[in-house]
């Protein structure tokens, strides 16, 4: 049997505060980011995620083993948290994940806006030549 889980982490990135939704099982997980203008309740996300599961634009799933917490030993986890909030920090995997969907919606955007421009160039060359064979339809 496939065991999946879910983690919904909120927190603030001024402006806005957002919730970084994360879904996953032993082969791939998926995040969805949910921009909240003001601060929410529990109460708010809570009803947003029963109201809007299945509306929710997760990312193509990222192949890889979930991050599974271990348990550790308080100082250790307390020495690991100060090494890390040291460092400059490059994101985490929810994050890293949401960037590849954005990366891979702006590629999608880009690819249909030049579609469009070259199919608006040829309705216009095809009316210029349309246009100019009427002009010599009287000689």
């Amino acid at each position: 049997m496939d065991t999946g889980y879910a983690k919904l982490t909120v927190c603030f990135d001024p402006p806005f505060w957002i919730c970084l939704y994360e879904r996953g099982t032993a082969q791939a997980w998926e995040v969805c980011k949910i921009v909240f203008g003001a601060e929410p309740a529990d109460a708010q996300v809570y009803a947003y995620l029963l109201e809007n599961w299945r509306k929710l634009p997760f990312s193509p799933p990222v192949k890889g083993a979930p991050i599974t917490e271990a348990k550790v030993n308080p100082k250790r986890r307390q020495r690991e948290i100060k090494k890390a909030l040291s460092a400059p920090a490059i994101g985490t995997k929810a994050q890293q994940a949401w960037k590849l969907q954005q990366t891979e919606g702006k590629a999608a955007r880009r690819q249909r806006t030049k579609e469009e421009r070259q199919a608006e160039a040829e309705r216009k060359y095809a009316l210029r030549q349309e246009k100019r064979k009427e002009k010599h339809r009287g000689h």
